[in-house]
């Protein structure tokens, strides 16, 4: 370090710059993002959160016929965190992602792309069927579940003997949260 930036006031005015430059951080649209899963040009993102929890899946008689059984998505259960890792909140059955303010979104399926891993759940497009609150969901138009690891069905262990029985699966993926431009 030269002199100059050794004296207090230069140091403060640099970790000032510092700050200014973090407290206008602004998300930054995905740029990975397959065409059917893209967003329109009337929605900004407002907000990118990690998912980290588990895909509950019960054991069915398949739609295909009653001899067949398969494993049948409940619900997810996961929480919420932003990018320095603090908890906002949590995803679950709806599907519905609560913040810790108190708001929530409710999603219904727009559409799907199996994303690049294969072992892993698909990407998915969500628009908000509804939303709650005053806080941090309160807007959202759109929501974007993308960067997925984990939380497939097993492939087996669900037969007649099994019925009704439940197994949780890890996973985790990125939320990516729209609402209408200003």
């Amino acid at each position: 370090m030269t002199r100059a930036l050794m004296r207090p006031g230069c140091l403060i005015a640099s970790f000032a710059l510092i700050l200014t430059g973090c407290a206008s951080h602004k998300a930054i649209p995905p740029s990975h993002v397959p065409p059917t899963l893209q967003v329109s040009a009337a929605v900004v993102l407002t907000r990118v959160l990690h998912g980290s929890g588990v895909q509950i899946y019960e054991c069915r008689p398949s739609p295909q016929g009653t001899s067949q059984f398969a494993w049948s998505l409940q619900a997810p259960a996961a929480d919420l965190a932003d990018g320095s890792g603090k908890d906002v909140g949590r995803h679950y059955e709806g599907p519905t992602w609560e913040a810790n303010d108190g708001s929530k979104v409710v999603g219904e399926l727009v559409a799907r792309d199996p994303g690049p891993v294969p072992s892993a759940v698909p990407w998915l497009l969500l628009r908000a069927k509804s939303t709650a609150g005053k806080g941090m969901f309160a807007k959202v138009q759109f929501i974007q579940r993308l960067n997925t690891v984990g939380g497939l069905p097993p492939q087996t262990g669900c037969d007649p003997t099994h019925v009704g029985q439940r197994t949780r699966v890890a996973y985790s993926a990125d939320y990516y949260f729209y609402s209408a431009r200003r």
